[in-house]
């Protein structure tokens, strides 16, 4: 499994892949509705590996990662977004709650294994 450091640094570079990308083809995202929605998903796509380092980031330091971790990949998202297309800034934004709400439920159910192992041993 993926230390706290290695996941960090691969959703960084992920992160800047896929925020480069979504610059280099923002005209054509930005060409019809179709894309202008895709644009929004590219940039909740963005929240979550935002996410990810910034959690891991906290986590290294030794922080308690709550609310101000999410606002602060939302904002970095929607600021994104806003380079695209106005309605990509809508799109990533009900994207990007849909996938914090499956995040929080994957999170919860490996927390709730993780926890079963322990209390067996």
């Amino acid at each position: 499994m993926a230390g706290a450091g290695s996941s960090m640094l691969y959703s960084f570079l992920l992160f800047v892949v896929i925020l480069s990308l979504q610059e280099v083809y923002r005209g054509k995202l930005a060409s019809t509705e179709l894309f202008t929605l895709v644009g929004g998903f590219i940039s909740s796509l963005l929240f979550v590996v935002s996410l990810t380092f910034i959690g891991n980031f906290q986590e290294t330091c030794g922080m308690k990662t709550g609310w101000g971790a999410v606002m602060i990949a939302e904002a970095i998202a929607l600021i994104a977004a806003s380079t695209v297309h106005r309605v990509c800034i809508t799109t990533c934004f009900l994207f990007s709650a849909v996938l914090l709400y499956e995040v929080n439920k994957l999170s919860g159910l490996i927390l709730a294994r993780s926890e079963s192992k322990t209390k067996r041993h």
